[in-house]
């Protein structure tokens, strides 16, 4: 139904991470990586190892730590920060990938700062799309979790409204307030792309499909409403979170298998 994907966070970003992909079936690839090594990324080396194993570079994460230097919606941070993530984009862009995933702000955000955190968000959005569109890219609006914005449909189609070319990335394990059906219906056809894991409702967990309480085919019927034609991409490391046992590590034919599962 839809291609596979997989974050590299929480992944060594190297060759064989490549290989692994391409030998599970794995067809597409989110860059995502702390700021310290995404300031010294080798993108044309990226570029290369995705020619060589057939692994398509679907996204790229713009780095959204540490809080106290990279937040758009930040009074003090929003400008260093978009002229940040526009350079990490460019380099990007130059080797093919399309769609930049960021987090409309940090965290936490009191209720007497949320207007004007959403006023800068916005401001610095808009910037990004139109440095994006630039390049023939996309920014993807990520829904988020807690005091952070964009915590909800209302608030991602604020956020996004901005810009035409604003795009949401739909993360299944973000939302506290809303149910997914209710969100991915409300956001429509603006979700391009996905963050897959699953929770227990209470907070983000980045647990394994099935591991949770999300009702995948719930998700599934919810996106197929929408038409949506990106890729089922999930987004947590082979080892298992502090939150949750495991009696082993995963591998990248486990989330082949679990989305076989899902996707039938």
């Amino acid at each position: 139904m839809y291609k596979i994907g997989l974050s590299t966070c929480g992944k060594q970003f190297d060759e064989s991470l490549f290989n692994s992909y391409s030998l599970a079936g794995i067809s597409s690839m989110e860059i995502s990586m702390p700021k310290e090594e995404c300031d010294s990324f080798d993108f044309k080396n990226a570029r290369l190892l995705s020619d060589r194993y057939g692994v398509e570079l679907w996204s790229f994460h713009l780095p959204f730590m540490p809080f106290s230097v990279i937040d758009i919606s930040s009074a003090q941070l929003k400008d260093s920060t978009r002229q940040y993530l526009a350079e990490i984009m460019k380099k990007g862009a130059d080797i093919g990938i399309q769609k930049f995933i960021v987090h409309p702000s940090g965290e936490p955000i009191s209720d007497q700062e949320r207007l004007s955190r959403l006023e800068n968000s916005k401001e610095s959005l808009y910037f990004l799309a139109d440095e994006a569109k630039k390049c023939g890219a996309v920014i993807c609006v990520e829904d988020l979790p807690r005091t952070c914005l964009g915590r909800n449909s209302d608030e991602i189609n604020e956020l996004t409204d901005v810009h035409p070319s604003l795009r949401v990335c739909l993360d299944t394990n973000h939302l506290l307030s809303e149910t997914l059906p209710h969100f991915i219906v409300s956001v429509g056809s603006k979700i391009v792309t996905t963050h897959i894991s699953d929770y227990d409702f209470v907070d983000e967990k980045h647990w394994m499909p099935g591991e949770g309480k999300i009702k995948w085919d719930e998700v599934v019927n919810a996106l197929n409403e929408i038409n949506y034609s990106g890729v089922w991409l999930y987004e947590l490391g082979f080892k298992a979170p502090k939150t949750i046992k495991r009696s082993r590590e995963l591998t990248c034919d486990d989330f082949v298998n679990n989305a076989n599962e899902y996707l039938k």
